[in-house]
C-alpha cells in the first residue's frame, strides 16, 4: 500500500511539474496576483481556481480569474477596500481593479448544502477545506488550483488527465449534480463546445433525462446563462449542441416549436445566419446586444401568431401589436428580458414594415431613427435567409452609401406614382 501511495505521489509531482511548465504567468491579471499576495500576507491560503487555471493549461487567454481561499467573506472584505459581498445562495466577494473584477470564494464544505425536495441547492455557505472544495466543483477540468507565488498546481480530482484527453467529466454522480443545479447542464454544453471537449457518456445520458429541470431555474438566471451561451464567439455551434441535447426547447419553447414545423426552413436559416453574424462580430471585436438575438429567436413565433390573428379578422397592424405583446409575455416565463433589451427588440420588429416606404420624408425619418442600423441589419439577415425582402435590403444598402443629393433623388416620389402612394401609404403586408 505504501508503494502504491509513493507511486501516486510521484505521478502527481510529475503531472504538477508538467502543468507548471505550461502555465504562462504573464497571462494572469495584475488584480489576481495582488489578491493572492494580500491573502497570503494575511496568513490565508489562496489559489487561482476553475476555468482560469484550465484555460492557462490549454494555453488560452482566460477572461476571468476566480480565487479560492480559506478566508471567510467578511475577512476578505476587510482586506480590500475596493470590494463587496454578493449573493445569497453562495456568498462571495468581488474585488474591483482597473483591469477587471476578481471573484473570491471561500472553500465550501462537502455535504452541507441546503437543498429543496428536488435536490436543487438553495444555500451553500458552510465552509470547509480545499480538499472538500475541490470535490464540490462541477467538472474535473474546473477543479484545479494554482498558486502563482509557489508556482504550484494542485490537482485532487485527476482534472489534468481529463484536460489532456479533452474530456468533460462531472465530479460525482451527474444525475445528483445536475439536480443540485440544472444550469450545470447548460454549462457542460457550453464548455464542451467552446473547448472542443467530449462530454462523458454518463453525463450525456443525464442531460437527456433531466433537461426539464431547467424549468425550476429563475428566468433572470437563465437570461444570464443565455448571454454566456450566445455571446462567447461560438454561438452557432452552441445553439446546434443545445438542440442536439434537447435543452434549447426549455429556454425558448416558442422558438423550438416553430423550428419543428416543416415550413420553418426560412426561419431556421434566419436563426443560423444571425448566430453566425453574432460570432463574426464578436470575433472581430464589434459590439453585440441581446436585443438582436431575442429579436431573431422570437421573430418566427411572433409572425406565426400575427398571421393567425389576421386570419381571425384583426387588421395587420393590430395583429402585429397583439402578437408582439403576447410573444414577449410568453417568453418571460422562461428567460427574463430586461427592459433595456426588450424595447430595442420591439423597435427592430416594428421598423421592419417601414422599410417598404421608400419615398418622401418618411425615408429620412426612418434613416435617422436610433434603431435604424439594428433594424437594417435584421432586414438584410431576413433577405439572406430567403425572405422576400431582397430588393429592400439592396435599396437601403445603396441609400446609406450615396451622398445627400442622391439620397434626396432616390427618395423622390415618381410623378406617375403620386396618386397611388397617397392612396396607400402603408404596404399591404405589415411585415
Amino acid at each position: 500500500m505504501k508503494s502504491t501511495d509513493q507511486d501516486k505521489e510521484q505521478e502527481n509531482q510529475k503531472s504538477n511539474s508538467s502543468a507548471q511548465a505550461l502555465i504562462d504567468a504573464t497571462r494572469i491579471s495584475q488584480g489576481a496576483h495582488k489578491v493572492i499576495a494580500e491573502l497570503h500576507a494575511a496568513g490565508f491560503q489562496a489559489y487561482l481556481v476553475g476555468g482560469g487555471v484550465r484555460d492557462l493549461l490549454l494555453s488560452l487567454h482566460p477572461k476571468d480569474f476566480d480565487i479560492a481561499t480559506d478566508a471567510h467573506p467578511e475577512e476578505v472584505l476587510r482586506l480590500f477596500e475596493n470590494s463587496r459581498i454578493i449573493g445569497r445562495r453562495f456568498r462571495i466577494v468581488h474585488v474591483y481593479f482597473p483591469d477587471g473584477m476578481i471573484e473570491v470564494a471561500t472553500f465550501r464544505a462537502a455535504g452541507c448544502a441546503d437543498t429543496n425536495k428536488q435536490g436543487r441547492i438553495i444555500a451553500d455557505n458552510i465552509y470547509g477545506s480545499i480538499e472538500e472544495d475541490a470535490f464540490r466543483r462541477d467538472f474535473t477540468a474546473n477543479a484545479l488550483f494554482y498558486d502563482p507565488d509557489a508556482v504550484q498546481v494542485l490537482d485532487l480530482v485527476d482534472g489534468r488527465k481529463d484536460i489532456d484527453a479533452k474530456l468533460l467529466r462531472v465530479i460525482g454522480d451527474p444525475n445528483l449534480r445536475f439536480r443540485e443545479d440544472p444550469v450545470r447542464m447548460l454549462r457542460a454544453v457550453r464548455l464542451a463546445t467552446k473547448l472542443n471537449f467530449e462530454i462523458e457518456s454518463q453525463a450525456k445520458d443525464a442531460i437527456y433525462q433531466l433537461g426539464h429541470l431547467l424549468a425550476e431555474v429563475p428566468s433572470a438566471r437563465l437570461f444570464d446563462e443565455m448571454l454566456k451561451l450566445f455571446h462567447g464567439g461560438f454561438a452557432q455551434q452552441t445553439f446546434n449542441a443545445l438542440c442536439d441535447y434537447n435543452l434549447f426547447q426549455h429556454m425558448f419553447p416558442l422558438t423550438a416549436n416553430v423550428l419543428k414545423e416543416k415550413s420553418s426552413d426560412t426561419f431556421s436559416d434566419l436563426v443560423q445566419c444571425a448566430l453566425q453574424n453574432t460570432d463574426d462580430r464578436i470575433n472581430s471585436g464589434k459590439s453585440v446586444t441581446p436585443a438582436f438575438l431575442y429579436a431573431v429567436f422570437l421573430w418566427g413565433p411572433m409572425r406565426v401568431l400575427s398571421r393567425q390573428l389576421e386570419i381571425e379578422g384583426l387588421s395587420p397592424k393590430v395583429a402585429h401589436e397583439a402578437a408582439v405583446k403576447d410573444t414577449v409575455i410568453s417568453q418571460l416565463q422562461y428567460t427574463s428580458i430586461p427592459k433595456r433589451f426588450g424595447y430595442p427588440m420591439r423597435d427592430i420588429w416594428n421598423l421592419q414594415h417601414r422599410f417598404f416606404r421608400k419615398w418622401g420624408k418618411q425615408v429620412f425619418r426612418l434613416y435617422e431613427h436610433p434603431r435604424f442600423r439594428a433594424a437594417y441589419d435584421f432586414l438584410c439577415l431576413r433577405a439572406s435567409a430567403g425572405e422576400s425582402v431582397d430588393n429592400l435590403c439592396e435599396w437601403w444598402t445603396v441609400f446609406q452609401d450615396v451622398d445627400e443629393a442622391t439620397k434626396i433623388k432616390m427618395s423622390r416620389v415618381p410623378r406617375d406614382n403620386n396618386s397611388a402612394i397617397q392612396r396607400r401609404s402603408k404596404p399591404k403586408t405589415y411585415h
